[in-house]
C-alpha cells in the first residue's frame, strides 16, 4: 500500500511555508479519509505502532463517551437507548472508540468490581464482531478525596521500587507543594500534581486496571495542566509514567500495545515524542453575520491546526509534525448564551457539542462534511475524532447527550448523523 503518511509530511511542509489561510485541494488526502476500511492494516503489537497502522485508526476515531460504563456508573447522568450504540458503530465501520470509559471525580468506582466487569463484557463482545476496535479509557486532571478509600495493591509499590504497605491512596500526597490546583474542582477535589510520585501510583493504577478489561488506549486529558513544575525538569514525571505504562502494556493489554494522548499538540523532549498522538478541541469560530453559524479556522485562537511538533515516535518512527485528533469538546455554558464573543471558547454561548446539538440535522451534516475537508486541505496530519455520544450543557435541562445514531424507535434521541459519517469515511 502506498505510504499515505508520507505524502502527508510533504503536503505539511508545503502548507506550513505559506502563513495564509487558504485551502488548497488535497485529493491524496481526501481519498485516504473516504477509502473506506477493506484495504486497511489495522494490525500492531509488542509495544509497536506503525505511523500508517495509527492514522488507520485516527481517520476512523468517534467521541463515544461513556459506552463501556454501565447503569449506576455513568458520569454525566443516565445514559438512554445505549444498546442501539453497539448496531451503530459496527455500520459505521468505526475503529477508534474515544473515551468509551472513565472516571471524573468517582475514584470508588475502582472498588466497585461490576464498574470494569461489565465493561470487559461489552468489550468483548464487540471484539467478536469487529477484532479491530480499539477502546479508550480517560485519565483525568482531577482526583478528589474519594480516592483516599481505593487501596494501594502491592504491584504497584513493586512497579515503583518500593516496598508494599498496606494503605489507600492519599489525596494530599498528589497535591502541588506550592498549593496549585486546590479545590480547582469544588471542595475536596484537586489537580493532581504529575511531579508527585504518589499521582503516578494512582495514574498507574488506573492504567492496568483499564488495561485488564481490553482498553488499548488513554487519553490523559489535560497534561499541560498536571504538570505544573514538570516541564521545568524535561517533563520527567511525565516520562516516567508514560514508561511505565507502556512497559506493563507488553503483558497487560491485548496486544501488548498502549496509545497514549493528551489534551495538547504533543510534547517533544531531546528528540523525542511523548504521546503517541496529540488531542484538542475543534476551536469553532463563530461567523460574523451569520448568527449561529460556524467553522473552523487556522490561528483561531489556540487551535491545533498546523501547530504540532516533531520527532521521534514512542514506536520509533520519525515525523515532522506530530498526528492528532480534534474533537468536539463540552466544558459548560457561557453568561451568554446564543450570542458571540469570538474571544472566548464558547460558540455562540455554548461548548462545541452543545452549540452542535442545537443545530438543525441538515446544517450538522453539512457542517461534518465542511470541517473534514477543511483540515484535510489545511493539515494533512490531522483528523477529525466523529461525534458520536456526549454530555450537552444547557438552560434548566439536564442529562442530555448528543447522540450521532440515525433516530429510530430504538433510539429516539438520535441526530441522525449515522448515514453522514459513513459517507464521509467510505463505508
Amino acid at each position: 500500500m502506498k505510504n499515505i503518511f508520507s505524502i502527508f509530511l510533504i503536503l505539511v511542509i508545503i502548507l506550513g511555508c505559506n502563513k495564509s489561510d487558504d485551502v488548497t485541494p488535497s485529493s491524496e488526502v481526501k481519498d485516504f479519509i473516504s477509502g473506506g476500511n477493506e484495504n486497511r492494516d489495522f494490525q500492531f503489537s509488542n509495544g509497536i505502532i506503525s505511523s500508517d497502522v495509527l492514522n488507520n485508526y485516527l481517520v476512523r476515531a468517534i467521541t463515544q463517551a461513556e459506552f463501556l460504563s454501565s447503569p449506576g456508573f455513568y458520569n454525566d447522568g443516565e445514559y438512554t437507548s445505549s444498546d442501539d450504540d453497539e448496531r451503530m458503530l459496527l455500520n459505521i465501520g468505526a475503529k477508534f472508540i474515544g473515551r468509551s470509559l472513565y472516571s471524573w471525580g468517582f475514584e470508588n468506582y475502582f472498588n466497585n468490581e461490576q464498574w470494569l466487569d461489565n465493561a470487559k463484557i461489552k468489550i468483548d463482545r464487540m471484539h467478536q464482531n469487529d477484532s479491530d476496535l480499539i477502546f479508550q479509557a480517560c485519565i483525568f486532571e482531577i482526583v478528589t478525596s474519594k480516592v483516599n478509600n481505593v487501596p494501594i495493591p502491592g504491584w504497584v509499590f513493586n512497579a515503583f521500587g518500593k516496598t508494599p504497605e498496606d494503605r489507600n491512596f492519599n489525596m494530599n500526597n498528589m497535591k502541588n507543594l506550592s498549593g496549585k490546583g486546590i479545590n480547582a474542582w469544588g471542595e475536596e477535589t484537586i489537580i493532581p500534581d504529575i511531579t508527585r510520585e504518589e499521582t503516578r501510583m494512582f495514574f498507574y493504577f488506573m492504567a492496568v486496571k483499564y488495561m485488564e478489561v481490553g482498553i488499548e488506549a488513554i487519553h490523559f486529558g489535560q497534561v499541560s495542566l498536571m504538570a505544573m513544575d514538570d516541564s521545568k525538569q524535561d517533563y520527567a514525571g511525565w516520562k516516567e509514567l508514560l514508561s511505565k505504562v507502556r512497559e506493563v502494556a507488553l503483558t497487560k493489554a491485548r496486544r501488548g500495545t498502549i496509545l497514549c494522548d493528551g489534551h495538547v499538540p504533543n510534547i517533544e523532549v531531546e528528540g523525542e515524542l511523548l504521546f503517541d498522538f496529540g488531542s484538542f478541541p475543534l476551536r469553532i469560530k463563530e461567523v460574523s453575520g451569520e448568527p449561529q453559524k460556524g467553522e473552523i479556522r487556522k490561528y483561531h485562537l489556540d487551535a491545533i491546526y498546523g501547530m504540532t511538533v516533531g520527532g521521534i515516535a514512542p514506536s520509533g518512527w520519525k515525523c515532522e509534525y506530530s498526528p492528532y485528533l480534534v474533537e468536539f469538546d463540552n466544558y459548560g455554558i457561557s453568561n451568554h448564551p446564543g450570542t458571540a464573543n469570538i474571544a472566548d471558547h464558547y460558540v455562540w454561548g455554548y461548548d462545541e457539542i452543545s452549540w452542535f446539538y442545537l443545530q438543525e440535522t441538515d446544517y450538522e451534516n453539512q457542517f461534518l462534511k465542511d470541517i473534514v475537508d477543511y483540515i484535510s486541505n489545511v493539515d494533512p496530519v490531522g483528523f477529525i475524532q466523529m461525534p458520536g455520544s456526549r454530555v450537552v450543557t444547557l438552560p434548566n435541562k439536564s442529562n442530555i447527550r448528543y447522540r450521532c445514531n440515525t433516530q429510530s424507535d430504538n433510539c429516539t434521541v438520535g441526530k441522525s448523523q449515522e448515514e453522514t459519517i459513513k459517507e464521509i469515511w467510505g463505508i
